[in-house]
């Protein structure tokens, strides 16, 4: 039998299928508060017996008597890299993603779709193993001329002329991690492009690149973000790649090109098996406030989102 709501019948599937979609929904909600609990839980013990600031200390000797730890340095590295991943994966995502989707031929696209796919499903620590034995060697070069001709800047500067194990190596590292998962769903993305939208755009006499910027960006502008946003969540939390990569300097340096950093993944992973029971809740104290930055990261791209009508 079917019941009858608002006027129209409901199929006792459309009821199964409405409860378990909300019961999903319910259980991810809690799944992430219980995350969260136990972090705070975890964590409480280190944060009330830390004697500096836990936000702006720049060491982290959580099991020194007294305890002196903060989150400054991985706050700093974490966000550094992160950003210089961006700022080369995006824009060449987003630009295999369209050569695939526009400008390929059937047989090519097919093949590089095939090839970005499975790159996306390559184990993090293999692109850390070929970028300490194979990537970084070859473009130190690359970090001697940043420093040798835009040395003014101080974010080039490398005053120790030693140019691996840098945030600069683990950026671009992390960028050619992320890059298939943002190149992956930003072409899935413009493939759903009505194509009445694209056709009537080329039949007004539209150039190719206009036909995209006026009917396909519009469209999947969302999609983007979203691609962007999870090629982001990747690359804060990317840990084994990042350790390899990074020299673990416990000090924040803007000179990109000289060794050191860290970030709050590769510092859990390389000091958890030798720290103490305080140094292990401070450690769960920097994973809780990664897992914080991960919510505001998703919070933003949805709000970025929603604040234009016309992508809702």
């Amino acid at each position: 039998m079917t019941a009858v709501l608002s006027g129209q019948a409901v199929r006792p599937g459309d009821r199964v299928f409405s409860g378990l979609s909300l019961a999903a929904g319910v259980l991810v909600l809690v799944v992430m508060a219980a995350i969260a609990v136990f972090l705070v839980w975890k964590a409480i013990p280190s944060l009330t017996t830390d004697s500096a600031n836990f936000f702006t200390e720049q060491q982290w000797l959580p099991d020194r008597d007294p305890p002196v730890f903060g989150i400054a340095v991985l706050a700093f590295g974490t966000v550094l890299t992160s950003l210089i991943a961006m700022g080369i994966a995006v824009p060449i995502g987003f630009g295999v993603a369209l050569f695939i989707a526009f400008y390929g031929n059937r047989r090519v696209s097919t093949a590089l779709g095939f090839t970005v796919d499975l790159l996306a499903a390559v184990p993090s620590i293999i692109f850390g193993l070929w970028g300490l034995y194979y990537f970084m060697p070859r473009i130190v070069p690359f970090a001697e001329w940043l420093s040798t001709y835009l040395g003014w800047i101080p974010l080039f500067r490398n005053d120790l002329e030693i140019y691996t194990k840098s945030i600069l190596m683990a950026g671009v590292v992390l960028a050619i991690m992320i890059l298939p998962t943002v190149s992956a769903i930003s072409r899935e993305v413009f493939l759903q492009v009505p194509r009445a939208q694209t056709e009537a755009a080329l039949a007004l006499g539209a150039t190719r690149w206009e036909m995209i910027r006026m009917s396909v960006f519009p469209f999947s502008r969302p999609g983007m973000v979203s691609a962007a946003m999870l090629g982001l969540g990747r690359a804060l939390g990317e840990t084994i790649a990042v350790a390899l990569l990074l020299s673990a300097i416990f000090e924040i340096n803007w000179a990109i090109t000289e060794p050191g950093g860290n970030t709050f993944a590769a510092n859990i992973a390389l000091k958890w098996g030798e720290a103490a029971d305080n140094g292990r809740s401070a450690l769960i104290a920097a994973g809780l406030v990664l897992f914080l930055i991960t919510l505001a990261v998703n919070m933003i791209a949805r709000w970025i989102i929603a604040r234009h009508e016309e992508y809702t």
